[in-house]
């Protein structure tokens, strides 16, 4: 009975001893086959955290996809997708836990290949160390540099440089020494607080748990005493306390609670707090947790906050201090990791995700892209797939946040494609603009509904879409003058008459074209609001501008017209013999030849023109207009 009592206070003690272990998370990056999943694979097996079966499986694996030879490829670990096994590389990213008597890891393996950046930057975004391999063989790369720099740009501050593969030069010092020199003069200026250099050979286990004997000239740790001792940020319960809302618990209606994780800071029962958005207070009474209430939480916790009053708080917000309130604002400047093939392009309407908020957003400026290697800011119009670039964004509706280099979880965001709802790129905040506060919109007395009484109609947004030679001018032209005959206020934006004036700076590249159609829908919104109706004939080949032109507009107030015309018709009709010249490469960027036209998925008025005349469909719009007018 007293050994039972024993072994049950020991179980006790070691549980409580883990508990309370600091938790290191860090992840491996570099090039292509630089080494980073069979480093992680010897540091699991040298630390004797592999189970029996899984050292038989791995074995058996080793033999069947190894590039070991008869040794265990340990990168087997953590290479778990059919495809990285076959291919010998890392695609998705991996992560481990394992812990040693002093500290408590989270590893994320990440893939080196440059069309992988997003699951680098997935891994980098929540560690505290990158462990950056390097070939001894290959010196510093570009890849090196870019994971580098990313890591930096996340908030990474402590970096050990792993010089692998040292045996494969014979364990040679100045070799390890001359790519320690090529890479603290590239990272001088990214803002590492420690960077510790280490050479080893993963493959063998050289300075990966204990000091080889292989390299008699290196007197530094090795990479586990390293990663055991190196210091964690810690000033997380030191920060502004922020409480991202990602959910409203009402079982009942005795219960109203906030359910989030503390992101930074610590509350307590009875302390004030405020909500970011509306600066509405009260103060804490309850913090429930599944395990029973709590008198306070701290940064990581997830609990549900209950208040003593019924305000108004809903998930997108923040619970805050009052005297120390985040940035609220509609307008701000970001770095952003592009990942997508189709580049950003200003202009273009996107989802801007936070922690807990999603907003509809507009890169109103890209400033410039960073070249990776030199740090150069150079000018560009839009910002390719890896890019990482400075750019401004303006929100549909104001977001609580911080800049990134306060806290890392309330200043990041994503960014979405609005219709397949892909993850297109990441963004760290760096700050609020000045114009948010400076320009707010101005109430006017008279409005658009006392400008469309007096026209005795409703305005409406027509807007003709269609490729080149579709006849959508045609259509629009005959449409004007019944709905004029019949009384009605109206003015027609023509896509080459615009773009004879208001747009004549602009070209037929993609991101002219977006900032084209931009224009067009501002112009239209405005004569919208002056009470007209608007008939608005372009091209508009992108579904996203589509969009953002009928998100502009009143609800009902934006018509989207698709004139279906086969493109054969189109270049048979080619009344400005424009099809003959982009057939021959005479013109570039031209709709359905050499630049895509996103047909419309859901038009409001169809009219597929083949067979019918342009009046006849003017009268179907027409006759659209009346019903919609009346109900």
């Amino acid at each position: 009975m007293e050994t039972a009592n024993v072994s049950a206070d020991n179980i006790v003690a070691y549980l409580n001893a883990q508990e309370h272990k600091s938790m290191l998370r860090f992840l491996t990056c570099g090039s292509v086959d630089d080494g980073k999943s069979t480093l992680i694979g010897r540091l699991l097996y040298d630390t004797k955290l592999i189970f029996e079966d899984q050292l038989v499986a791995l074995e058996s694996d080793s033999r069947k996809h190894g590039t070991a030879g008869e040794l265990i490829d340990f990168a087997l670990l953590v290479d778990g997708l059919e495809a990285e096994r076959e291919q010998g590389i890392t695609i998705d990213v991996a992560y481990r836990f394992f812990a040693t008597e002093k500290r408590k890891f989270i590893v994320a393996d990440t893939p080196g290949h440059e069309e992988y950046t997003r699951n680098m930057a997935t891994g980098a975004s929540t560690a505290d160390l990158a462990i950056v391999l390097v070939d001894s063989r290959q010196g510093v790369l570009r890849q090196t540099r870019r994971h580098s720099f990313i890591a930096s740009l996340l908030g990474i501050r402590h970096v050990v440089l792993a010089v692998n593969k040292i045996d494969l030069v014979e364990y040679d010092q100045t070799v390890f020494d001359r790519i320690v020199a090529d890479y603290m003069a590239f990272a001088k200026d990214l803002g590492f607080e420690t960077v510790a250099p280490i050479p080893m050979s993963a493959r063998f286990g050289d300075n990966i748990t204990a000091r080889s004997q292989n390299m008699p000239w290196y007197a530094g740790p090795a990479l586990l005493e390293h990663l055991e001792t190196v210091p964690i940020d810690s000033d997380g319960l030191e920060k502004p306390f922020r409480f991202p809302v990602q959910y409203v618990n009402r079982p009942n209606l005795n219960f109203r609670g906030f359910a989030g994780q503390v992101a930074s800071g610590r509350i307590a029962v009875g302390d004030e707090v405020m909500v970011a958005k509306s600066r509405q207070s009260s103060r804490v009474k309850e913090i429930v947790t599944r395990d029973g209430n709590l008198d306070q939480a701290v940064e990581g916790q997830p609990v549900t906050i209950v208040l003593e009053d019924q305000i108004e708080v809903s998930r997108g917000n923040i619970l805050v201090k009052p005297e120390d309130g985040p940035h609220v604002a509609d307008q701000l400047q970001a770095h952003v990791i592009w990942f997508d093939a189709d580049p950003m392009i200003p202009g273009r309407s996107y989802i801007l995700r936070t922690e807990t908020d999603s907003v509809n957003c507009t890169v109103t400026t890209l400033k410039h892209e960073i070249d990776v290697n030199t740090f150069a800011r150079e000018s560009v119009k839009s910002l390719p797939m890896n890019g990482v670039g400075v750019c401004n964004l303006s929100l549909q509706a104001p977001i609580a946040f911080d800049t990134y280099r306060q806290n890392r979880t309330t200043g990041n965001f994503v960014i979405i494609d609005r219709y397949s709802n892909a993850t297109l790129g990441a963004g760290m905040i760096d700050f609020p603009l000045r114009r948010a506060e400076n320009v707010h919109w101005q109430a006017m007395e008279v409005n658009k509904t006392a400008r469309a009484a007096l026209k005795h109609q409703k305005p409406a947004v027509l807007w003709f879409t269609g490729l080149s030679g579709s006849g959508k001018s045609t259509i629009a032209n005959n449409l004007e003058k019944l709905l004029h005959a019949n009384g009605k206020h109206t003015y027609m934006l023509d896509g080459d008459n615009v773009r004879l004036g208001l747009n004549r700076d602009l070209g037929f590249t993609p991101e002219d074209r977006v900032e084209n159609i931009r224009r067009v829908a501002e112009v239209a919104k405005l004569m919208a609001d002056a009470g007209l109706i608007v008939l608005v004939s372009f091209i508009s080949p992108f579904r996203s501008e589509r969009r953002l032109a009928r998100d502009m507009m009143d609800e009902g107030e934006f018509i989207e017209i698709f004139v279906d015309t086969p493109i054969e018709e189109c270049a048979k009709r080619d009344p400005k013999g424009l099809y003959l010249k982009a057939k021959a490469g005479q013109i570039a960027n031209f709709t359905g030849i050499s630049s895509p036209y996103e047909r419309p998925e859901d038009p409001d008025i169809h009219l597929r023109t083949v067979g019918h005349d342009p009046q006849e469909l003017a009268v179907r719009i027409a006759d659209f207009l009346q019903k919609r007018d009346e109900g």
